[in-house]
């Protein structure tokens, strides 16, 4: 390890993490990384940090979204269950991108083309997701109780079921955004099934978790949201791997390849 490593090291708290940027960010980028810590190393790179929890918190709400979520139907947009719901789900997508980061940041030497695809499916996911919830959030209930039709459509893209009016390409929008959640998942629980370095348990959940899902749409309707319980839990459970890992630094984990190699050295 060199110095300047140990260096940043010896810095890092424990429950942290860090990702390292060669060169330097400009002042103006500081707001687009709101909630992690942004420093200039003298060595010319930027150290961005975050909390290991992310990843704990933004699990444990989508399980619990998925668990209390209301029937889409127009009858519960304006309810206050509803509301809820939604806005935890903004947090969680927060959470979310900080969580899947640090995750990746911890893994990234060994998570490969796999690893890296599923970080950049799963980011892409959760910003895009985070404009439909808004929308549901904070527009859809003002607009349940004037247009109740075009409500009934909206939610349509959500069910699979027909509406009297056109939403344009939100539904094939939609119906993109499930294939690139199921494979985002996908790569990303093999990535860190293979690398060994977190959980494999949690990375098979994550992944089986998303691949099961297209199973829930066969359930009826008031299921549906069960599925993502499983990916919540595969999450929080791999956020908890990281946290767990972190809590004592001298004591991290050896790549599962590095261990094999190790096994594999005869003693002198």
């Amino acid at each position: 390890m060199s110095d300047t490593h140990a260096a940043s090291d010896a810095r890092r708290e424990p429950g942290e993490y860090e990702i390292r940027l060669k060169g330097q960010l400009e002042a103006r980028w500081a707001a687009w990384f709101d909630g992690l810590s942004l420093t200039q190393e003298s060595d010319g790179t930027t150290v961005i940090r975050g909390s290991v929890i992310d990843a704990m918190v933004a699990g444990s709400i989508f399980a619990v979204v998925g668990l209390i979520h209301p029937p889409q139907i127009v009858s519960s947009v304006t309810t206050s269950t509803w509301t809820i719901v939604h806005l935890l789900t903004i947090v969680m997508s927060f959470f979310g991108l900080l969580g899947i980061a640090g995750i990746y940041a911890r893994q990234a030497k060994v998570a490969g083309w796999f690893g890296l695809a599923g970080f950049v499916l799963l980011s892409l996911w959760l910003v895009l997701v985070t404009g439909f919830t808004f929308f549901e959030a904070f527009i859809l209930p003002l607009l349940a109780g004037d247009s109740p039709k075009f409500a009934e459509t909206f939610l349509g893209i959500f069910t699979g079921s027909g509406g009297e009016t056109s939403v344009g390409a939100l539904a094939t929008l939609w119906s993109l955004l499930g294939v690139v959640y199921i494979l985002g998942n996908v790569l990303f629980g093999i990535a860190t099934f293979r690398g060994g370095i977190l959980s494999r348990w949690a990375a098979g959940l994550l992944g089986l978790g998303a691949v099961s899902s297209p199973a829930f749409a066969l359930l009826p309707q008031s299921f549906a949201p069960l599925a993502a319980v499983p990916v919540g839990l595969g999450l929080a459970w791999l956020g908890y791997s990281l946290w767990s890992e972190r809590r004592e630094p001298g004591a991290q984990r050896v790549p599962a390849r590095e261990r094999a190699q190790l096994s594999a050295t005869p003693a002198g």
